[in-house]
């Protein structure tokens, strides 16, 4: 890291390529008055994604199922932990499928907070919710981004036989950090979960992300990358980390640009079919962008 990113970090300023103007419509105050109408929670809110304001405005949320507090307590999480959370809400899965017709959905992103305190990991609410949707409207596209269900298969294949279009779970970071940087995720069980979600032909896309700017070499991110397509990873996405909370992780570094180009480049020469890379990706932001044709323009790098 060079002296000028060094003292960036340690000051808590941003670089310039952080910097932007975020927008503001009466779409943003709709988006949130649905959400709240079906009392719903987003990870967009509880993880303080920098993107929610711009997701928002384009009536658009990355749906958080099973409640607001996780099992875990991630070093770079700002989602609150608790040993045991409330009851999941049988009502929940109806709630999101209305939310989602109301919004006009054309493609839905569901993620969940870690409930390794449920017998099946909260595997069966997840499939509840995506009957939901179908049910609802059957042309949304579908996309599920969840835990590793602490390596029960059982409960992983309970989620993909509901077919959804894209499943999702990350990697997170680099296979030297991620012990710091995962409270009980494992690159390795990341990875095998990866392959029988590949393996099961049930899903069009296996997708995967990485933060960086946690302490990662550019020799690690190659090997993640390559990782992550041996694995069957057909949408990769690689974002700058930012630290939500006083008492997460610190940014080490901030990556520019250039070099999130030129890991996109990388990961396309390995046959990595898509790749989204750029300082403000996120692993749901603009989700629909390989599932749905889209006509927004971009802030991350596309490859």
């Amino acid at each position: 890291m060079s002296d000028k990113l060094k003292i960036l970090s340690s000051q808590g300023r941003f670089p310039s390529w952080l910097h932007r103007r975020l927008p503001q419509s009466a779409e943003m105050f709709a988006t949130d008055a649905i959400l709240e109408k079906y009392r719903l929670n987003t990870v967009c809110e509880e993880a303080k994604c920098p993107n929610r304001t711009e997701c928002y405005t384009k009536k658009t949320a990355t749906f958080l199922a099973l409640g607001k507090e996780c099992t875990r307590n991630c070093g770079f999480c700002a989602i609150d932990f608790s040993k045991k959370p409330a009851p999941p809400e049988s009502d929940e899965p109806e709630r999101i499928a209305a939310s989602i017709e109301e919004l006009g959905l054309h493609h839905a992103v569901i993620t969940m907070v870690a409930r390794d305190d449920l017998p099946d990991q909260g595997a069966s609410h997840i499939a509840a919710i995506v009957h939901a949707i179908r049910n609802h409207t059957p042309r949304t596209t579908i996309e599920l981004l969840t835990s590793d269900f602490s390596g029960d298969w059982s409960a992983l294949d309970r989620v993909l036989e509901t077919k959804p279009e894209v499943f999702n779970h990350n990697i997170e970071t680099v296979r030297s950090l991620s012990p710091r940087v995962r409270h009980k995720a494992t690159y390795e069980r990341t990875l095998a979960l990866l392959r029988r979600a590949k393996e099961s032909g049930k899903c069009l896309h296996i997708k995967s992300g990485l933060m960086l700017g946690l302490g990662e070499t550019a020799e690690e991110v190659h090997a993640t990358l390559l990782d992550l397509k041996t694995a069957g990873c057909s949408i990769v996405t690689l974002g700058q980390y930012l630290q939500p909370t006083r008492n997460k992780l610190i940014v080490k570094s901030f990556v520019p640009p250039e070099q999130f180009a030129a890991y996109a480049d990388f990961g396309k020469s390995l046959g990595i079919e898509h790749i989204y890379a750029g300082p403000w990706v996120r692993s749901s932001y603009n989700a629909s962008l390989f599932v749905q044709p889209t006509s927004f323009s971009l802030s991350g790098v596309v490859k």
